[in-house]
C-alpha cells in the first residue's frame, strides 16, 4: 500500500505521461488516423519512463534529502525504502520493454531501452559532475516520438520523424535551463554544478532566450516536412511559435527574476503540449 501511494511521486508521473503523449503523437503522425497500436506503444513508453524516473530518484536519494523541493519524495522521506524504490523502477522498466517488444516490435523496444540507459546510466550520474549534463538529457526527449513513429511502421530515418524528434530535443534545453535557473541556489547547495555559476545570470538569460526562440521556430518545420498537413494545424503552430517568441524577451529584460523564469518555464512546457495536441489532431483528422 505504501508503494502504491508513493508511485506518482516516485515515477514523476506528469513527466512520464508527457513522454507517452509525445510517443503517441509520433505514432499518429505516421499512421495518419486511428489505430489500436497506439495504445501499447504509449503504455510501453509510460512504463519505461516511470521506471527510469524511479531509478533516477533512487540514484539521487542522498541529494534529494538535502533540498526542500525534493526531501518529501518517497525515498528520502522514508515512505518507502531505497530497495523498494529501485525494485519498482526496474520492474516498471522491464514491463515497458516487454510491452514494446511484444506489441510494437524490436526497434521501438530498443529505442526505449536506449532512452532508459541514457537517463539512468549517463544523464543522472553526469548531473553531479557537469553543468552541461543537459545535452544527453535533451537527447532523451527526442526518443519517445521516434518510438511512436517506428511502432506505427515507420523508420527512424524517415523525413517526418526527424523534425518531430528535433523539436523535442530543442524543447528540452530551455525546459532544463529554466528549471535550473529557478532552483539554481538549491541545486548549488545540494552539490550540483550550476549553469548560473558558469555563465552568470545575464548571459544565461540571453542563452535561454536563444534556445526558447530556436525551440519555438523548430516547431514550424513540422508543416514544412509534412508532419502536419492541414492549414489550421499550420496556423496554430505559427501562432504558438509567435507567442513563445513574444514571451522569451522578458528573460532579457529581467534576468534572474524568479517570476519571469517561472512564466517562461510554463510557456515553453505549454508550447510542447500544444505541439503534441496539434500533431495528434491533424493526424486523426486526416
Amino acid at each position: 500500500m505504501r508503494l502504491f501511494r508513493a508511485l506518482p511521486a516516485l515515477t514523476k508521473l506528469p513527466i512520464s505521461v508527457l513522454s507517452a503523449l509525445s510517443a503517441s503523437a509520433g505514432y499518429l503522425a505516421f499512421a495518419r488516423g486511428t489505430s489500436a497500436g497506439v495504445l501499447p506503444a504509449s503504455l510501453g513508453v509510460v512504463l519505461m519512463a516511470m521506471g527510469g524516473c524511479a531509478a533516477n530518484e533512487w540514484e539521487e536519494r542522498d541529494i534529494d534529502a538535502r533540498m526542500e523541493r525534493t526531501r518529501r519524495r518517497p525515498i528520502p522521506s522514508g515512505l518507502i525504502s531505497p530497495t523498494e524504490g529501485l525494485a519498482a523502477g526496474l520492474a516498471l522498466a522491464l514491463g515497458g520493454f516487454a510491452v514494446l517488444a511484444g506489441w510494437s516490435g524490436p526497434v521501438p523496444a530498443l529505442l526505449g531501452l536506449a532512452a532508459f540507459i541514457l537517463y539512468v546510466a549517463i544523464y543522472t550520474p553526469l548531473k553531479r559532475r557537469s553543468a552541461f549534463a543537459w545535452l544527453p538529457g535533451a537527447l532523451i526527449g527526442a526518443i519517445p516520438p521516434a518510438i511512436g513513429w517506428t511502432a506505427a511502421g515507420g523508420s527512424i530515418l524517415d523525413r517526418g520523424v526527424l523534425p518531430l524528434s528535433f523539436f523535442f530535443f530543442l524543447w528540452q534545453i530551455p525546459h532544463f535551463w529554466l528549471l535550473l535557473s529557478v532552483r539554481g541556489r538549491e541545486y548549488e547547495g545540494a552539490g550540483f554544478p550550476s549553469l548560473t555559476r558558469v555563465f552568470g545570470p545575464e548571459r544565461l538569460a540571453r542563452l535561454t532566450f536563444i534556445w526558447m526562440v530556436a525551440a519555438a521556430g523548430s516547431s514550424l518545420l513540422l508543416p514544412l516536412f509534412g508532419v502536419v498537413s492541414s492549414r489550421p494545424a499550420a496556423f496554430g503552430l505559427v501562432a504558438a511559435a509567435a507567442l513563445t517568441a513574444i514571451l522569451a524577451p522578458r528573460l532579457l529584460r529581467s534576468p534572474g527574476d524568479r517570476e519571469t523564469l517561472r512564466l517562461a518555464f510554463r510557456g515553453i512546457n505549454l508550447h510542447a503540449l500544444f505541439v503534441i495536441v496539434v500533431v495528434s489532431a491533424d493526424a486523426l483528422a486526416a
